[in-house]
């Protein structure tokens, strides 16, 4: 009876981590970059490490490149501009301007909440 009580709640242990996996996810840059129509509209999860970042007061706009394992994309935020060259994981919707004939024109990334990564003391 252990063995069946154990098995039972391996199985469940194992769906709800993969559960978790996929529906907290993180998205690849490279998918986003590959087929953007894919994601318009949507609101995905990013890793990365923020470089290249942009100031522009006048216009109030503040952007930085994000770059992962697999390729680069540039965030536009209302926040304060995260520290460079430290991981981050955001959450950002992905719009673009328009599609025409599937492809997507004007990708736009706008960060809409930021995971700083906690440092080991």
């Amino acid at each position: 009876m252990k063995k069946c009580w154990r098995r039972i709640i391996f199985f469940w242990v194992i769906l709800v981590i993969g559960f978790q996996v996929h529906a907290g996810g993180i998205t690849l840059i490279q998918e986003i970059n590959a087929a953007p129509a894919n994601f318009d509209g949507k609101e995905i999860t990013l890793k990365g490490t923020p470089k290249d970042p942009t100031r522009l007061p006048l216009v109030n706009l503040k952007m930085y490149v994000l770059k992962d394992s697999s390729g680069e994309i540039t965030v536009l935020t209302e926040f304060d501009l995260p520290k460079m060259n430290e991981e981050i994981t955001i959450r950002v919707k992905v719009q673009t301007l328009a599609i025409v004939k599937g492809e997507a024109v004007g990708l736009t990334v706008t960060e809409l909440e930021r995971y700083e990564q906690q440092q080991a003391i």
